[in-house]
């Protein structure tokens, strides 16, 4: 059974940064494409950020481009989401999600709880 959990979130102003974590444990994590989702309220969950198993690829969602990094370590089985210049519109509960594969994008098969992020104006 693969478990994510998040960690990190929490109140900033607009203009800070935070930094989410997720661990992963069950099977080896190197196995595994890993991605941020969120979820903003009154708003369908979408794509943050996605990385490769190997961590060469990643892939962007165009609102956050520029702003926040995705890094993954396949030794600790751990994920980040570096969240710079943060803007009151990133308020959102931030997912971890990771899937089998190579696809950065499409259906992701695991998924962590959440962790939300408050951004204030």
């Amino acid at each position: 059974q693969v478990q994510l959990v998040e960690s990190g979130g929490g109140l900033v102003q607009a203009g800070g940064s935070l930094r989410l974590s997720c661990a992963v444990s069950g099977r080896t994590f190197r196995s595994y494409v890993m991605g941020w989702f969120r979820q903003a309220p009154g708003k369908v969950r979408e794509f943050v950020a996605a990385q490769s198993r190997s961590g060469t690829n990643t892939n962007y969602a165009d609102s956050v481009k520029g702003r926040f990094t995705i890094s993954r370590d396949n030794a600790k089985n751990m994920v980040w989401l570096q969240m710079n210049s943060l803007k009151p519109e990133d308020t959102a509960v931030y997912y971890c999600a990771a899937k089998d594969g190579y696809d950065l994008l499409g259906g992701y098969d695991y998924w962590g709880k959440g962790t939300h992020v408050t951004v204030s104006s």
